[in-house]
């Protein structure tokens, strides 16, 4: 049978790439036929993928699926390792959707079209190259690929500040993610087999010190990524400058990739080590969540506000980590799912806000609801799931993240009295900054911007249908979240069952304090644990 033959994952990753290789021969004069070859081809790419998975993929399966390896580079032990499961496939659709809309709120782009699609498409391979990626070193090379592609993006074509911003993303990020390479080196010669074969790494027996060190240097790597504070500080500044597709890409997917990176590699690779940093992830998360809040606050830039929400989003993907059970992994992976979508919307509505007014500052705009009813309704929708309001997807899965915590068998009730207590601050304080948001720009009187009295300045068919492919999914969610639970339940039960069983002399129940000592040291003391 074809299906089980054909090597599509490989075909997934590589179309986009050999679609990006005739744009600059395509005969094109002002960029109306690279648009639509480079949406024709994101189209197709999404279609792709939805088409492999309904026929191929088997929900309910913990396991790797469409498993694909192939020896490349021999002399350094890298092969080309592909594998998808439950922890990929909905990243891999949230991807696919994105990137295709971001394609279509790309069609007023005229600086260098061919380059611009040529990276967008670039960064489509990359970012599933990521997520497929079974071999470390491949994982790395995939996402040291994208990189690429983003700072192009931002450095040409964003705002006044964009090399300020794109020189900044590309510091964070590349020289972080450095500890990837390390860290996959290091696990690849220990023992007496060299592999970069994730599933080979997880089984080797690593002793606690080298895990300890392997696990911070790739939570460093992801920090700078998901972002984790301190290292947060490139991601408002580039959303600020950032054409509004890049955005959506960027909070939509670009985030993603280190919520996934922890769970696949830190979780399942380093178990025991996560033990010792999972209270400390569930202190960085919330610090992500009320630092985030309160800063948000002092966000004139819309783009910027934006930015800090989605900081203050991730902290609950930490927290979901840290819960040690199923029901808080399965909040995590929720979070990043819905929050893909509800960035993506909202980035994009703050793009088409800009295209009209010509400016990012709140305090110019105001009164634009008259001439935006539309625009206004939408944004106004993709706020109330930002803000979880019940129905909506981030409801369900921040509701879910709260209830993992709060059940974890890992803590005593004073650590997550705390925790808990100080991530519902955040959950307050969300709602009170966007809808000062709100207030700001399309309510009370006219600012420096002035909207012209008819609706001139409505959002068209386009932009719309950009808005409502996102708003759909979300809504859907949340009122039937078993349409992405099911995707990745059977592989978070099977990741946070692992965890759980690293020590088996301790009972579940045991607070985590009893069990943070390392060898020949004196008892580790975890706060409030």
């Amino acid at each position: 049978m074809i299906g089980e033959q054909f090597p599509w994952l490989t075909f997934l990753v590589i179309f986009p790439l050999l679609a990006a290789m005739p744009i600059p021969l395509l005969p094109d004069k002002d960029g109306t036929t690279i648009r639509w070859y480079a949406l024709g081809a994101s189209l197709a790419e999404f279609g792709l993928i939805l088409y492999v998975f309904a026929t191929q993929y088997e929900l309910g399966t913990a396991g790797l699926q469409l498993v694909e390896e192939y020896p490349w580079i021999t002399q350094f032990g890298l092969s080309w390792s592909l594998g998808v499961d439950g922890l990929s496939f909905p990243l891999v659709v949230l991807s696919g959707l994105v990137t295709m809309l971001a394609v279509v709120a790309s069609w007023n782009i005229k600086l260098k079209p061919r380059l611009y699609y040529s990276m967008m498409l670039l960064m489509f391979s990359a970012q599933l190259g990521v997520f497929l990626s079974q071999d470390m070193m491949l994982f790395f090379i995939m996402w040291e690929l994208e990189l690429v592609p983003v700072y192009l993006l931002i450095s040409i074509w964003g705002g006044q500040k964009r090399l300020y911003a794109a020189t900044k993303f590309i510091i964070y990020t590349a020289t972080c993610s450095v500890f990837i390479l390390i860290v996959a080196l290091a696990l690849a010669f220990f023992g007496g087999s060299f592999s970069f074969n994730m599933s080979e790494l997880a089984a080797k027996n690593y002793p606690l010190p080298f895990q300890l060190i392997c696990y911070l240097g790739l939570l460093v790597a992801f920090g700078a990524k998901l972002p984790i504070f301190p290292l947060h500080t490139w991601l408002p500044d580039a959303h600020g400058e950032a054409p509004a597709p890049v955005s959506m890409i960027l909070a939509g997917v670009l985030l993603k990739k280190a919520g996934y990176g922890l769970i696949r590699m830190n979780i399942s690779i380093l178990p025991d080590a996560h033990l010792y940093f999972a209270p400390v992830l569930a202190i960085l998360g919330v610090i992500n969540i009320v630092y985030a809040s309160l800063t948000a606050f002092a966000q004139d830039n819309l783009k910027r506000r934006l930015a800090y929400s989605s900081i203050g989003h991730m902290g609950f993907v930490l927290l979901g980590l840290a819960a040690f059970n199923s029901l808080g992994m399965s909040g995590a992976m929720l979070q990043m799912i819905s929050h893909g979508l509800v960035a993506a919307v909202l980035f994009f509505l703050a793009g088409v806000a800009y295209d009209r007014t010509h400016t990012l500052s709140m305090g110019k705009m105001g009164g634009m609801a008259k001439a935006m009813p539309i625009t206004f309704a939408f944004f106004t929708a993709g706020s109330m799931a930002s803000l979880a309001l019940p129905g909506m997807s981030g409801f369900i899965a921040e509701i879910t993240v709260f209830l993992g915590l709060a059940t974890s068998d890992a803590y005593n009730v004073f650590f997550k009295a705390g925790v808990v207590m100080l991530a519902a601050i955040g959950v307050v304080l969300t709602p009170i900054y966007l809808l000062s948001m709100l207030r700001s720009i399309f309510y009370g009187d006219v600012n420096e911007v002035k909207p012209p009295s008819d609706r001139s300045w409505e959002i068209m068919p386009r932009e719309a249908f950009v808005a409502v492919c996102l708003l759909v999914p979300i809504i859907g969610i949340g009122l039937y979240p078993k349409i992405a639970i099911q995707t990745y339940s059977a592989k978070t039960v099977e990741v946070a069952s692992q965890v759980k069983t690293t020590l088996p002399d301790v009972p579940d129940a045991a607070p985590l304090s009893k069990v943070m000592k390392m060898p020949g040291a004196e008892q580790i003391i975890a706060p409030s644990l």
